[in-house]
């Protein structure tokens, strides 16, 4: 980790999509700059009644949006794309500053990049009718068609990305959609749906930023057909609980606590840099990160060596400076349950082999790459999900025990098994996940479908898969 201390100066652009889209002079909430603490501006704060108004706008608009076919909402995202590279960097400014992510590395250009490419994904992705039956006698077709309103409850670590993810697919399907942003991040989602309606017509999307009472009213409004939610699991139960009243249908990506295995024979200096940022991306702060590494005994302090050297290589600071790569903690309940479990980690005997205490020198929320040695299954910094700059490393000395260690927890978002492929890919088929990587952590395509089991939710995302979850179906019988 190092301190850089040159930040470029902001973009004008940047102002002029926050002026669109803050609260009046004297109105709204104010919002601090993750890395400063400095104002950025005031987000507006909706109340239960304008959520409500914005449903039955979208509601009301949805029918003809859905007329216009496939063809004609494909060309529309299409172009939406477009709009988001054309104000490309000034919304990876207002991202980078809200949220705290570097524009440089796997962040907040990467992000906004991801997002055009996403929605141009969405938009292209064929999704034909599929005959069932055709055996002389009769002839079944399965069709999709639009849900009607969907409701998109989004986080703050990756806020435009999974706005886009959750937007994009129920757009194309011919659904209008009500987005509810996170409190920590308001201003850069609702830049992002400005920019996305200077193509759209009026009251397709629409976006409601206010506090969870406007959340728990959106996943449980009557009109409203299907709700997804990205965010933690205690949340997510309030969603299925508040969306039992409307049967909501329910896409659910809830929290994590990702396993990885290295097997013994994997290469430790050949992988590190993979298992660095499988861990450590947009500063530890992703769903599907590397939460908890297995490693066999027999490479097991090379492992951690390998690991220490490439932390030791990556800057740290605040996210406009264009030579940082890694940013501070979001906010401050987050940055306040990872200096916890650090500290019990080392009260428990833990090992900090490089971090270990926050960094003032570079910010109220800053947190440097931290990595805990010699810690077991039972100490809290293993089976909590840190959602941080932390990384424990877990010594084991058979393969079996590292499968059972990685399945014992009520969660199964994602996992890894680094080493030989064909060892591994038996490994990855015994493990609880949505998703199992080989020699890598946490690369999503906008074509590989996308979910976790067990208390990290329900549903998918992406590809053919991904519409169909905010479709419902049709049987042509006949």
């Amino acid at each position: 980790m190092s301190e850089v201390t040159t930040v470029s100066a902001p973009d004008a652009d940047e102002f002029t999509l926050l002026h669109r889209v803050q609260a009046p002079e004297g109105e709204g909430r104010e919002i601090l700059d993750a890395a400063t603490r400095e104002v950025i501006g005031r987000a507006p704060v909706r109340t239960i009644t304008d959520l409500d108004e914005a449903v039955t706008r979208a509601k009301a608009a949805q029918p003809a949006w859905e007329e216009r076919g496939h063809e004609e909402r494909s060309a529309l995202l299409l172009k939406a794309a477009d709009a988001i590279d054309a104000h490309a960097e000034e919304l990876a400014r207002l991202l980078s500053r809200e949220q705290g992510k570097p524009l440089n590395g796997p962040n907040a250009r990467f992000e906004v990049g991801g997002c055009a490419a996403w929605l141009r994904a969405s938009a292209t992705t064929p999704l034909q009718p599929e005959v069932v039956v055709d055996d002389g006698e009769t002839h079944a077709e399965l069709h999709y068609r639009a849900v009607g309103v969907v409701g998109a409850i989004g986080p703050w670590n990756w806020p435009l990305m999974i706005t886009i993810w959750q937007i994009g697919p129920a757009l194309r399907m011919g659904n209008t959609v009500v987005v509810k942003p996170s409190e920590n991040t308001p201003l850069s989602v609702l830049a992002l749906l400005s920019v996305l309606n200077e193509v759209l017509p009026a009251d397709v999307l629409t976006g409601v930023p206010g506090d969870g009472a406007v959340g728990a009213r959106l996943a449980s409004h009557p009109d409203v057909g299907k709700v997804m939610f990205t965010g933690s699991t205690a949340t997510g139960r309030k969603i299925v609980e508040g969306s039992a009243g409307n049967f909501a249908r329910l896409t659910l990506e809830l929290g994590g606590n990702d396993a990885g295995i290295v097997l013994p024979g994997a290469d430790p200096r050949a992988i590190a840099q993979d298992l660095f940022w499988g861990a450590f991306i947009n500063t530890g702060q992703t769903c599907a990160a590397l939460k908890r590494l297995y490693v066999h005994d027999s490479i097991y302090e090379d492992v951690v060596s390998a690991l220490r050297d490439v932390a030791a290589e990556m800057p740290m600071g605040n996210g406009l400076d264009e030579k940082n790569v890694l940013g501070p903690l979001q906010n401050q309940q987050q940055f306040d349950i990872v200096s916890r479990l650090v500290e019990e980690a080392r009260a428990n005997g833990g090992r900090i082999v490089t971090g270990g205490a926050p960094a003032p020198e570079l910010g109220e929320l800053f947190y440097p790459v931290t990595l805990v040695a010699d810690v077991t299954d039972g100490v809290a910094i293993v089976d909590e999900e840190q959602f941080g700059p932390v990384l424990p490393i877990v010594r084991y000395t058979d393969v079996e025990d590292a499968i059972t260690s990685a399945n014992r927890l009520d969660v199964g978002l994602g996992a890894s098994v680094w080493g030989d492929r064909d060892e591994a890919r038996k490994v990855a088929f015994r493990l609880q996940a949505g998703t199992v990587w080989i020699n890598s952590h946490g690369g999503v395509h906008p074509m590989a479908p996308f979910g976790g089991v067990k208390g990290s939710g329900y549903g998918l995302e992406f590809g053919v898969e991904g519409l169909k979850s905010v479709a419902v179906p049709l049987v042509i019988n006949g």
